[in-house]
């Protein structure tokens, strides 16, 4: 047992903390081979659509044969000098008449993309591994494994991999899969070089039942942003590449999307939009549920008051005012299109401001990013 302030606690298990170094090291290394296959995916999109449009075509053809053949045999035999009209010639104008190569609700339409399946078979194997290390440090240390910037980033990272993967059974996101796990493997990398925390005991301000369900709210809104992020990066440059196209333009960044095959696997950014305002709502609720309302009785609870101007405490409110904000210019001021995606992004970056930097230079009563001093 060991006496930390004036409560015993139990021994560190260092041989189930070496585990949890090695599941999490085997966890970061598959993720980024997921990520790989992901980019390798996008890169050889223009593989895909060919394919993809092949399929369309021979179905499409089927569909329009059986009632021809049905005509033909009730007409009689065609005279021998009639000829078939020609085929309608294709505009393949950078996809300004693209097939159904993507819902636009994001449902699967049979999309066979063999590299992005087999990158999400590895994201599943990487999430699994990935909540061992977490949950066999949270065992080690005997206490919720959230209680430093180090776990917080990578279970934050675990959240992300593992909403992403839920979000993959009702929608067909495997365009954003390459943006999704490469922030993954960013928030694993900047855990182990920023902040490398060894499994050991919280500070007594920590131990208290309201870390579990603070911080866990938090890494779950989190979770659900960075798939909103993700959204609006791609709805501005979905955006651009739309116009590009309705004005028949090759010049400038959406003239340049426009040529990207990449983009004709990603939804319309209307339906982006929809899709990024729909899962902020809900982020937003376990925002208001964990960092603002449990936050202010944890530390009513720890500190005395609900309120105390601390710098985390601010931004985490300049953080859910964006958000309230983007709801409420979205719903009921028109505010759409890159409007609203870039108050949305801007609520994302606040989110890192808040962790990266507020957590790390600002001293205050929420310093626990676990460093030395």
């Amino acid at each position: 047992m060991l006496t930390f302030g004036a409560v015993s606690l139990p021994s560190i298990n260092v041989e189930l903390a070496e585990y949890s170094e090695l599941f999490m090291m085997i966890a970061a290394f598959i993720y980024t081979l997921a990520f790989i296959l992901f980019t390798i995916d996008n890169a050889q999109s223009s593989r895909t659509i060919r394919r993809l449009e092949t399929d369309l075509a021979r179905e499409q053809e089927s569909l329009t044969a059986q009632p021809m053949k049905v005509a033909t045999a009730a007409a009689g035999p065609p005279p021998a000098e009639a000829a078939s009209p020609p085929p309608e010639p294709k505009d393949t104008h950078n996809g300004a008449r693209d097939p159904e190569l993507v819902d636009e609700d994001m449902a699967y339409i049979g999309t066979r993309r063999p590299l992005a399946n087999t990158a999400i078979a590895l994201t599943v194997v990487a999430v699994a591994a990935h909540a061992f290390a977490v949950v066999s440090r949270g065992l080690a240390a005997h206490r919720w494994p959230l209680g430093n910037m180090y776990e917080f980033l990578v279970g934050a990272a675990l959240i992300v991999a593992l909403v992403y993967l839920l979000a993959l059974l009702r929608r067909d996101l495997r365009f954003i899969g390459s943006f999704v796990l490469g922030l993954v493997v960013a928030m694993m990398v900047a855990a182990t070089i920023g902040f490398p925390t060894p499994i050991g005991h919280v500070q007594p301000a920590l131990q208290s039942p309201w870390l579990a369900i603070h911080v866990s709210l938090a890494v779950l809104s989190i979770g659900l942003f960075v798939l909103t992020f993700a959204m609006n990066v791609l709805q501005l440059l979905q955006s651009r590449r739309e116009r590009a196209l309705a004005e028949n333009t090759a010049q400038g960044w959406g003239g340049f999307l426009a040529g990207r095959q990449f983009m004709r696997l990603v939804p319309k950014a209307f339906s982006l939009e929809n899709w990024a305002y729909r899962i902020n709502a809900v982020a937003f609720v376990f925002w208001t549920l964990g960092p603002m309302i449990t936050g202010a009785v944890w530390a009513r609870e720890s500190w005395g008051r609900y309120w105390g101007w601390d710098t985390k405490e601010v931004w985490t409110f300049v953080i859910w005012v964006v958000y309230a904000g983007y709801l409420h210019a979205r719903a009921t001021r028109g505010w759409t299109g890159t409007r609203s995606a870039w108050l949305s992004i801007i609520g994302f970056l606040c989110i890192i401001f808040n962790y990266a930097v507020v957590n790390v230079y600002f001293p205050g009563l929420h310093s626990y990013a676990g460093l030395p001093d």
